[in-house]
């Protein structure tokens, strides 16, 4: 669900002008909106095929021929698990033919104000305890509001377990409020900056400054490194498009992201504006193939900052390697393994905030390798381990009741982020045969 900066709610972040609204905060409960008619009616017409209401929302996927509705239930309990909170409609820049550039009417569409702050605090308080994660962006630059600090420190306070995410241009801060936000408890900042030069970042973000942008980029990392901080993970979003795709301009955007300190440089592939969108890199070409596993959409955990991207090596010890694992139904495998960290980053054996710290992960498949279970059986690292470095980890492997062939796949996992093969590293499979 998705609160706008109006009071109004709305059922997805694709909706720039606010014509698909559920309800009204101003006037309804959050749990009145939720389990309302219309939003009641909506999952009705979902589960049966298809709603009018969806109209021309992007994020639909239309139905295959002949392909089943998806059978979800219909009683969604009485709040949602993930909110987007839109401060403003407003921003302080001009994107490139974006939805929400001043230009297009979005802030005479609807109310662009700021977001009431005790509507603001009212929402949080009756849909916090059901909400796993909180969006702290929409449409708009969020960080223009005055006090958006301080609700993203009132999330945090009232609902620490709420996973609290934003997306901003940077320019709305200061040196200050950039350190602030640090301490805020906010668990990820991604800022969108697509150059690594004024010249080039103008082209799309217009009226943008390229050089503030990347100096309360770098206030926030050096916070963080200062106080030793984990959160928030930091993210430089960099959109490409013909003029900022060569390699002299990825690469100095790849020093200054390690100079600054950025947890994560990724490129944003897009086919937006027709114009000017990257031709050098459309998907399916041989120069994307080459940083595929650099992009923001392939998995949660590519990175282009050389070294970044996490790799693996998993041995896992047998007596007789050519040879199936054998085991009993029912009973429990202790497997022992070594684990080589062939990236150049840390895998952190604990997190302060339950996520990305990194597990040895047992998947059970198939004989022919077809996935059963996902999370068949984890491990946790005995320490933090460091680039180049290895460990030794032995985990425990409950095994199948029905007797028959199978396979044990070997992966690590950022916990709440992605598996380290979705972007690249190998796994290490494992014959298992259950009598």
């Amino acid at each position: 669900m998705v609160l706008l900066c109006d009071g109004r709610l709305t059922c997805g972040c694709a909706d720039p002008y606010g014509r698909r609204v559920l309800g009204d905060t101003r006037t309804t409960s959050v749990t009145g909106v939720w389990t309302g008619e219309v939003a009641s009616a909506l999952r009705r017409d979902i589960v049966s095929g298809g709603s009018k209401f969806c109209g021309d929302c992007p994020l639909k996927l239309p139905l295959k021929k002949d392909e089943a509705p998806p059978a979800r239930p219909l009683d969604a309990g009485a709040l949602p698990g993930r909110l987007f909170v839109e401060c403003t409609a407003a921003c302080n820049i001009s994107c490139n033919q974006a939805c929400c550039a001043p230009e297009t009417g979005i802030t005479r569409t609807r109310q662009a104000g700021m977001l009431d702050f005790d509507l603001f605090t009212r929402v949080i308080d009756e849909a916090g305890p059901s909400l796993g994660r909180v969006d702290f962006f929409n449409y708009g630059e969020a960080f223009l509001h005055k006090r958006a600090v301080e609700m993203c420190e009132y999330i945090k306070s009232r609902y620490p377990d709420i996973f609290l995410y934003t997306s901003t241009n940077g320019l709305a801060f200061n040196d200050a409020s950039a350190r602030r936000l640090v301490h805020s408890g906010i668990d990820e900042v991604t800022f969108s900056i697509d150059g690594a030069s004024q010249d080039t970042y103008v082209k799309y973000r217009q009226r943008g400054d390229f050089a503030k942008a990347l100096a309360n980029l770098r206030a926030m990392a050096d916070e963080k490194a200062k106080h030793g901080r984990d959160v928030p993970y930091l993210n430089w979003r960099y959109i490409l498009f013909k003029w900022n795709d060569h390699d002299e301009e990825m690469n100095t955007a790849r020093r200054l992201a390690v100079d600054i300190g950025v947890d994560r440089l990724c490129w944003e592939i897009t086919d937006h504006p027709e114009d000017s969108f990257s031709q050098r890199f459309r998907p399916g070409t041989a120069d994307y193939k080459t940083i595929e596993n650099q992009t923001w959409d392939h998995s949660r955990l590519s990175n282009a900052i050389p070294g970044a991207t996490p790799r693996a090596r998993i041995d896992v010890r047998t007596l007789v390697p050519a040879l199936p694992i054998m085991a009993r139904r029912g009973k429990t495998l202790q497997l022992h393994t070594r684990v080589t960290n062939l990236s150049n980053r840390r895998f952190a054996a604990q997190a302060s905030y339950g996520r990305r710290l990194v597990r040895l992960g047992a998947q059970l498949c198939a004989a022919d390798g077809t996935l059963i279970n996902l999370d068949y059986a984890r491990a946790w690292l005995p320490h933090h381990l460091e680039g180049g470095q290895h460990t030794d980890i032995q985990i425990e492997i409950p095994t199948p009741a029905e007797p028959g062939r199978y396979q044990l796949k070997f992966d690590l996992v950022s916990e709440g982020i992605d598996w380290f093969e979705k972007s690249g590293s190998q796994t290490t499979r494992k014959n298992l045969l259950v009598v």
